[in-house]
């Protein structure tokens, strides 16, 4: 396959002397080996030219050669696809969204069982799985075997409540701590002119996306939202619930529509999408949402010579109706992202020790900050980006152009993120990890044929309704209240109940009976 281009930074970088590792040997074999590896990503493609697999190759003894498929799609889907059309599937087989590939088509003998090879030949990867059991169920495939090895992100959180703090102080108000204060505050935002341009223009709520909205229902004591790879089904007392079917739900939807009809929400929440954020705060308009620690609080920095006075905070979920403070997005402990071995591997021994590499201190730090000297030094034994580095450009793009943060399987390290985040936002994780505002996360489940079978017959077309009447109800063109018998009851005859009960065996299978 034809070579794949790189960046000229990357260029520059390969003509460097790499810095030897310290410490222990990680050489795996005597003489070099060679495997052929498929990891697709839209941001990029594997290189053999990147310095991180230029020094994992000079440590292990093992190289690994480009076979992409689908470098002209961003589509990772489409590129497995495309790789396992040909019939020629590369040794190694990675990149994003691997998961479902590698547990429908494992059992079937396209991909190695891991679990033999990780207990015998895999010590580090070993210890990982035996600290977190709960990871190694999540990836499992419904035959019991792992198929991958997935790349773990690191840190617990993700979005907060963000709140001018500036507009609380010019209209002399405290932060809101439950659904009624919050309610409060918001109509103060909308009535009392808190931009001091004398017109009623403020949108005292907004989002970015839809599902940061629905997570407003917490406040009734609904739930909105599972995990990013559970299509919102969350589990409580053992038992697959989804939060759109849960009478919070309902109580929660009936109330953001009052709120919505009031002008407390966005009137074009529906039309504004991505571009909300941007334009609602550098234009004075916007004063409470739902958003990224990291990216929201780079406003303080990027307005405070626009906006006079301005001040983005974090707040605490409001208590719910019930006293409950709920934050539910966290990031996911475990991606779909990693890699497999492939039935066409000449050595799967070798590999795995592969793999492994990547557990080790030092190949975990090679995965997560790049190469020493090049990217970071050492600095009282902890890796610091050096300035040279981090003047390229944003660091997550830099560490793609030299390999490090990519979707091998690797367990991530929050340090490296935490290096170029600001710290009020390092001050808002810090808040919501006192308060422990965190709901358990529901990590999908592994179908066998049958239970697959019923999902894909009929879940597609309940979300879709489910969405539908999320929308009215919101927008008003419908009432939840009158609805929701009759709403229940379609759910019922489209086979809601068959999918949850699917679910719920295989939950049972992957997790254990509860």
């Amino acid at each position: 396959m034809k070579k794949l281009t790189v960046s000229a930074m990357v260029l520059a970088s390969t003509m460097m002397t790499v810095p030897a590792f310290a410490g222990d040997d990680h050489r795996i074999v005597d003489e070099p080996v060679e495997f052929t590896v498929h990891l697709h990503n839209k941001r990029y493609h594997y290189s053999e030219d990147w310095p991180v697999e230029q020094k994992a190759r000079e440590v292990t003894g093992v190289h690994l050669k480009g076979a992409t498929f689908g470098i002209n799609t961003p589509s990772s889907k489409e590129a497995h696809n495309l790789m396992l059309a040909s019939g020629d599937i590369p040794h190694i087989v990675g990149g994003d969204k691997i998961k479902n590939m590698v547990n429908e088509y494992g059992p079937q003998g396209a991909f190695v069982p891991l679990n033999d090879l990780i207990d015998e030949h895999a010590p580090n990867i070993k210890a990982f799985f035996e600290k977190y059991p709960e990871k190694q169920a999540a990836v499992s495939a419904f035959d019991g075997n792992l198929y991958y090895i997935p790349y773990l992100p690191d840190g617990k959180y993700g979005r907060a409540y963000w709140i001018r703090q500036d507009w609380l102080d010019t209209l002399g108000l405290e932060v809101p701590q439950n659904v009624d204060e919050l309610y409060e505050v918001l109509t103060a935002f909308r009535n009392q002119d808190p931009n001091g341009n004398g017109i009623k223009d403020e949108v005292p709520y907004f989002v970015r996306q839809w599902p940061e909205l629905l997570r407003l229902v917490t406040l009734w004591d609904g739930r909105s939202s599972g995990s990013d790879t559970a299509h919102d089904f969350h589990v409580a007392d053992g038992k697959i619930q989804h939060g759109y079917a849960g009478e919070g739900y309902r109580e929660g939807i009936k109330n953001i529509a009052k709120w919505y009809a009031e002008g407390l929400i966005d009137a074009e929440v529906f039309t504004r999408g991505s571009s909300a954020r941007e334009y609602l705060l550098s234009e004075n308009l916007g004063g409470m949402t739902h958003d990224w620690f990291a990216s929201t609080s780079g406003y303080n920095i990027s307005l405070k010579d626009k906006v006079a006075g301005f001040n983005l905070d974090v707040m605490a979920p409001p208590a719910s109706v019930s006293g409950k403070r709920i934050a539910e997005h966290r990031r996911i402990p475990v991606k779909p992202d990693g890699w497999a071995i492939s039935h066409t591997n000449p050595d799967p021994v070798t590999t795995i020790k592969y793999f492994d590499f990547y557990f080790t201190e030092e190949g975990r730090r090679l995965a997560n900050f790049g190469v020493e000297g090049l990217t970071y030094d050492l600095v009282d034994g902890e890796p610091i980006f050096t300035d040279e580095f981090k003047a390229k450009g944003p660091i997550n793009s830099s560490l793609y152009q030299v390999g490090s943060q990519v979707q091998r399987g690797y367990f991530q390290d929050f340090n490296y993120e935490k290096q170029w985040t600001n710290p009020s936002a390092l001050e808002g994780i810090a808040l919501y990890d006192a308060g422990d505002y965190l709901v358990d996360q529901f990590l999908g489940v592994a179908f066998n044929e049958e239970e697959q079978g019923i999902y894909d017959k009929k879940w597609s077309q309940i979300e879709t309704y489910m969405l539908e009447k999320q929308q009215a109800w919101v927008l008003g063109s419908s009432d939840v209240e009158a609805d929701w018998d009759n709403y229940i009851k379609t759910l019922d005859k489209m086979g809601y109940n068959d999918v949850v009960d699917a679910m719920q065996s295989a939950y049972n299978r992957q997790y254990g009976d509860s």
